[in-house]
């Protein structure tokens, strides 16, 4: 009979109360607006995917970005926050499983003056337990643990990735830093050689000394931008060695000059974007964690069924213990239930449904959120490489004007006034230039990440690697 209904509980143990989870379908565009002609039906195979920042073709900044993943602190201790999330999982876990306890006593005494010695008598008992997860409590739980564990794991690869962005983000501002010193460079010496003409004219008495004035006014102001980029400069330094996980003192890298090559990511169709932004699968993992825990509230309404059993020996003196006329034992079930709680129950279940739907609709502002991202990053390409074609044919036009009115300011046939207008011009023609493609370098970084930057929502740890510890790396 007793085992005839231990196994009818053990059936009944496959139950579990709460919804079934379903991921949400949304409505995702078929294409990007801004991606007409870009979007390629298969992936670039030659393309480097979790490397992306190697499209860049910077052999400095490929030696720089593996050192995010290696020495950053704040990555590291997202590492650990994901370590916490699977213990807490095995935590859970480990309720689904009887519980054994040994205990053991020996005991000596006797009375002072009495005719007998001293007794000595003796207990050695094992006692097991066993919590029925009949209504899955325990179940819901993990799955919750386990979806909350796969969400610490995606923070880890999108605090990676944006690790990675933002060094390579900085690195472009230190290049363009760079580009400004070595235009600032060729502009004093520019400046330089006005300043002899103007002092040469001025000498001969053919200018006012205001020419001159002017000159080594425009000078002075162009060693004051020079000076004030190493300043810029240093900043993006400092900011890419603490990135990668140096006291700025210790990283030194060299000048040099601003990236060339543009990547553009290919984009695919929208909907493969579900599955590579680290951020999204981690607002999904939520809905999935939240979801389990509905279940775990409405168990509440159940009652808690344990079965437990003692077995062990008792005698004196103790070297009889182990004898079969002294052993002992003992087989329990109990069941507990509250039967007034003034309303908590159902209140802990609204809440659990109000958590999921909150959790449902931060994954569905989540999604829309990186189509816009990626939309922005395709449309800011496209408008700066318009830009960049005009802003090229206006740097050769200022350029060439620039020196025609040198030559003519020479021959005596314009003012000073027209050199540095058209010096001041081409200054600002070539600062825009370099500016325009510092941001096309960033939105290209922009759209690396928000495409993903090669994360796979299948990267992500399953329940069985996280109930079994196995490593995961971002």
């Amino acid at each position: 009979m007793r085992r005839t209904v231990f196994i009818a509980l053990l059936g009944l143990s496959g139950c579990m109360v709460g919804p079934a989870y379903h991921r949400p379908k949304l409505a995702v565009p078929a294409a990007y607006k801004a991606a007409p002609g870009w979007v390629k039906a298969e992936p670039d195979d030659a393309a480097p995917k979790g490397k992306w920042w190697e499209n860049f073709q910077d052999p400095v900044l490929d030696r720089l970005e593996p050192e995010v993943a290696v020495n950053n602190a704040t990555l590291a201790a997202d590492y650990y926050a994901y370590e916490q999330a699977v213990a807490v999982a095995q935590e859970a876990r480990g309720g689904l499983f009887p519980t054994l306890a040994l205990t053991g006593s020996a005991t000596r005494q006797g009375q002072g003056g009495g005719s007998g010695g001293p007794a000595t008598s003796g207990t050695f008992e094992g006692q097991a337990g066993w919590s029925l997860d009949i209504w899955g409590k325990i179940r819901r739980q993990v799955q919750s643990d386990v979806a909350t564990a796969q969400v610490s794991a995606a923070d880890l690869a999108n605090a990676t990735l944006s690790a990675q962005a933002e060094l390579a983000t900085d690195y472009v501002y230190l290049r363009t830093a760079d580009a400004n010193i070595a235009l600032f460079r060729q502009t004093v010496l520019a400046y330089q050689q006005s300043l002899r003409i103007t002092q040469n004219q001025y000498n001969a008495g053919t200018v006012a000394q205001s020419d001159v004035i002017t000159a080594q006014t425009q000078l002075d102001g162009a060693q004051s931008s020079l000076v004030s980029e190493f300043a810029t400069r240093a900043k993006y330094e400092h900011a890419i060695a603490v990135l990668v996980g140096y006291a700025p003192a210790e990283l030194a890298i060299p000048q040099g000059t601003q990236i060339a090559n543009v990547p553009v990511a290919p984009p695919q169709v929208p909907s493969t974007l579900l599955e590579r932004r680290p951020d999204i699968a981690a607002a999904e993992r939520q809905m999935a964690a939240q979801n389990a825990l509905i279940g775990v509230a409405e168990a509440a309404y159940y009652p808690d069924i344990s079965l437990s059993a003692l077995g062990g020996f008792s005698a004196n003196p103790i070297t009889g213990l182990f004898n079969a006329s002294n052993a002992l034992w003992s087989l329990g079930a109990a069941g507990t239930e509250d039967i007034f709680e003034g309303g908590a129950r159902s209140q802990a279940v609204a809440a659990a449904k109000a958590a999921y739907l909150d959790s449902a609709e931060t994954y569905r502002q989540t999604v829309l959120t990186a189509f816009q991202d990626v939309e922005d990053d395709l449309s800011d390409l496209q408008v700066y490489a318009q830009q960049a074609a005009v802003e090229a044919r206006a740097v050769a036009d200022a350029t060439r004007a620039a020196q025609i009115a040198l030559n003519e300011y020479r021959a005596g046939t314009v003012d000073y006034t027209t050199v540095v207008t058209a010096q001041v011009t081409l200054l600002s023609d070539q600062q825009t230039a370099l500016s325009i493609q510092e941001n096309r370098l960033l939105a290209s970084v922009a759209l690396y990440q928000d495409l993903g930057g090669g994360f796979k929502e299948s990267d992500l740890p399953s329940a069985g690697q996280i109930q079994s510890r196995l490593p995961f790396a971002p």
